[in-house]
């Protein structure tokens, strides 16, 4: 049964940030400069005067194809605050994968990053009708001059520096406060093919402030809070902007690629107290510092992981060598952020803790029936920062959103209140007649200290059979592959049931990862059909 949880917030976005904030208050660190809560304020009212001026109204959409800034927040902000609906659009995909989301959104207005407006191919808006201004935002250190586009067909482009100037002073006020209606739209990361597009209302945003970020994180103003997972996606958003901002903290913005060298300079610059990422970029960390290139991880009071299960080994280092707790959790875009997370105390590595207030969940079998206490069933999440629904697919929303319930396509196990992932539902296969979840597997793969990461997926023996197959990079670049291949047989031998061990092992030099950081294996498998179509 889920419990009751009063979602108390009942103003808009922008209200609910700014009507109790310090003026003098660091909102926002980013690039040397520190905005405090009065100046993101009048940003964000400056920023609403320009999109008046474009004549956006209520149910417009609008893409943000921006690198986590000032400007995505002030913008993310006076859209949903004002009744249109913000699209963010995760700047690492292709061309054609952005086109593809700005065409299903139908967005009028697009704010784009200066260097990707200025390489996008002349016929890139010629099956975006829909599309009439694209705002470029130039960086300090980039050229301001914008070509004018002469195309009478295609959209104008504007330079975001010449409409805060026209705009000057003026401000238009933020008043929409309607918490139930379309307010964003989050593409999922596609890690088992097209994205979708997940209808958020701004209650959401409330409900998810409420629930993890209270329960789990427990904020004070003194936190200071940086992500690796950027603002585009749900895990994000709420790390970056809605839990930092409406308690109070400091969010920590960093457009650059989150390598193992752009953190370690985050930490070391900024001090935050709370670091969000995913297992990847853990496993990146910790080969950094392992390297030689020390990590300081001094000012850190808690780890957060999401994205895909974090291997027990993983968190296990990572607080034996830093002191600081990983949490894992899982949330979904549907769900906008965490329903179950490891409480800070009561860390079980390998797990993903438990149900959080506000939310229920329940196991269903192939059958759609419930599935007996301790097996492993499909994972069904209520809760009220459930999606609206995926935009424009009435046919998928009806399948995944069913009398209040969402599939969410994961498979779990229960057990003493704590819940343990066993893969995605696409993912899991049978091998002799019994479930096989990779996500288990690559946990005992793990285990060998000479194996950096790992993934598993299906595969067919000589005779036809499936069977597991295993994925391996190794942390030393070119070991002995045949003895390692011979380490991980006799490991798994003692660690796993004979049906769930590898027969086949891959060793390679990198993985297909979504911008999230989960494993895309479905490519793993087209790797190995198209080998062995190749033989």
């Amino acid at each position: 049964m889920r419990q009751a949880l009063s979602c108390t917030n009942l103003m808009n976005l922008f209200d609910s940030i700014f009507a109790t904030q310090p003026p003098a208050k660091p909102a926002v660190l980013y690039e040397q400069r520190k905005i405090t809560y009065g100046e993101l304020r009048e940003q964000t009212l400056t920023m609403n005067t320009v999109f008046a001026s474009l004549g956006i109204v209520s149910g417009d959409r609008v893409a943000l194809l921006l690198n986590d800034s000032p400007e995505f927040i002030t913008s993310f902000i006076s859209i949903v605050s004002s009744g249109a609906i913000a699209v963010p659009i995760n700047m690492g995909l292709r061309l054609d994968e952005q086109e593809l989301i700005l065409s299903d959104c139908g967005a009028t207005v697009a704010m784009v990053e200066s260097d990707l407006a200025e390489s996008l191919p002349r016929n890139f808006y010629e099956g975006l009708p829909q599309l009439k201004n694209i705002i470029k935002v130039v960086r300090r250190d980039e050229d301001h001059e914008i070509e004018r586009n002469t195309n009478r067909h295609a959209p104008r482009i504007h330079n975001l520096a010449d409409l805060l100037r026209e705009a000057g002073s003026t401000t238009s006020e933020l008043s929409w406060t309607d918490e139930d209606t379309p307010a964003f739209i989050l593409y999922t990361s596609g890690s088992t093919g097209e994205p979708k597009g997940a209808i958020h209302s701004q209650r959401h945003i409330f409900y998810t402030n409420n629930t993890f970020c209270r329960e789990v994180l427990k904020l004070t103003p003194d936190d200071r809070l940086f992500s690796s997972s950027r603002l585009p996606f749900a895990y994000g958003l709420g790390n970056s902007l809605s839990f930092p901002l409406l308690n109070g903290a400091t969010a920590i913005l960093c457009r650059q690629k989150p390598t193992a060298e752009a953190v370690s300079r985050i930490l070391i610059d900024y001090k935050p107290t709370v670091f969000f990422s995913v297992p990847v970029v853990y496993n990146l960390l910790l080969e950094h510092h392992r390297g030689g290139q020390h990590l300081n991880c001094s000012s850190l009071r808690l780890c957060i992981s999401a994205g895909e299960a974090l291997p027990a080994q993983l968190g296990e280092e990572w607080e034996k060598m830093f002191g600081v707790p990983v949490l894992d959790g899982i949330g979904s875009t549907e769900m906008l952020h965490m329903f179950m997370s490891n409480h800070e105390g009561e860390v079980r590595y390998g797990s993903s803790g438990r149900l959080l207030k506000g939310y229920a969940a329940r196991l269903l079998d192939e059958q759609g029936g419930p599935s007996p206490a301790g097996a492993v069933g499909n994972l069904w999440i209520q809760g009220d920062s459930a999606a609206l629904g995926y935009w424009q697919k009435p046919e998928t929303t009806e399948r995944t959103f069913v009398d209040g319930w969402v599939r969410t396509g994961d498979l779990y196990r229960s057990d003493d209140g704590n819940w343990y992932h066993m893969g995605r539902s696409d993912d899991c296969f049978k091998s002799s007649g019994q479930w096989v979840s990779p996500v288990e597997v690559e946990g005992a793969l793990l285990r060998h200290e000479g194996v950096s990461r790992a993934a598993v997926v299906e595969d067919f023996d000589k005779d036809g059979l499936p069977c597991a197959t295993a994925f391996v990079i190794c942390r030393d670049g070119a070991p002995d592959q045949n003895r390692v291949e011979l380490e991980l047989r006799e490991l798994l031998k003692n660690a796993l049931p004979r049906f769930k061990q590898p027969r086949k092992y891959f060793f390679v030099s990198e993985m297909p990862y979504t911008a999230t950081g989960k494993i895309q294996r479905f490519k793993l498998r087209e790797q190995l059909r198209s080998s062995e179509s190749n033989l």
